[in-house]
């Protein structure tokens, strides 16, 4: 099996999809999330302070767009994907979108809320990004992304499984294994003992019906060799 690493991955046409998540708008971001973006905004605006709400892999932004334009107080919405196929001009002023890599990329400051919607699907290091969203969260913000768990493997290519689901709710992360999301509340530094070794493109459709790309890691054993 070749795997690829973070440079080569972002250079295959799979991780480049534009068939997922290029042109959804806001409703079918509530649906894919669980969750009704504007009305948790809303929720957070009392404090006074301008709301912040990070997308990652946010393709056209027409979503952070449409929220921008119809958001009642104030609000810095910021959107990244690794293509630059933003949806154009005019842009509201609120909203700041950067061409970047989920998986290198570090934001300034802290989020209310974190979205990725079928976004992780073509990341390499999946566990390293939303460990990344988990420490990007304001202290009671939240982080929702969907997420297969099963996109996760072993070095020689077996599924992670149940471990794996173990171990991110050891970490504070909570996983729907029904609708695929991986959500998490409040800033937190999650550790996991898994070292990301590369990725494969080749993995074929997921769930979704599209390509997808599974993401290999090694295990840390304790003392006990375990």
């Amino acid at each position: 099996m070749r795997l690829l690493d973070q440079d080569a991955l972002e250079r295959s046409s799979v991780a480049a999809n534009c068939a997922m998540n290029r042109e959804r708008r806001l409703p079918g971001y509530n649906r894919e999330l669980g969750l009704n973006v504007i009305e948790f905004l809303s929720s957070r605006a009392a404090s006074g302070t301008p709301v912040r709400w990070l997308d990652l892999c946010c393709g056209t932004a027409n979503a952070l767009f449409e929220t921008a334009a119809s958001f009642p107080s104030e609000i810095e919405i910021t959107g990244v994907d690794l293509v630059d196929f933003f949806a154009g001009p005019p842009r509201p002023p609120r909203v700041r979108l950067l061409t970047a890599s989920v998986a290198t990329w570090e934001p300034e400051g802290t989020f209310d809320l974190i979205t990725s919607v079928h976004g992780l699907h073509y990341v390499g290091d999946k566990l390293g990004v939303i460990a990344n969203a988990a420490r990007w969260l304001a202290p009671d913000g939240l982080f929702v992304a969907n997420f297969d768990a099963r996109s996760i493997r072993r070095e020689d290519g077996s599924p992670a499984g149940p471990p794996l689901v173990r171990t991110l709710r050891a970490e504070g992360l909570s996983y729907d294994s029904r609708n695929k999301r991986i959500s998490c509340r409040g800033w937190r530094e999650i550790r996991m003992p898994y070292t990301f070794v590369g990725s494969d493109d080749q993995a074929g459709p997921n769930y979704t019906g599209q390509p997808a790309v599974n993401s290999h890691y090694a295990r840390a054993v304790d003392s006990s060799g375990r």
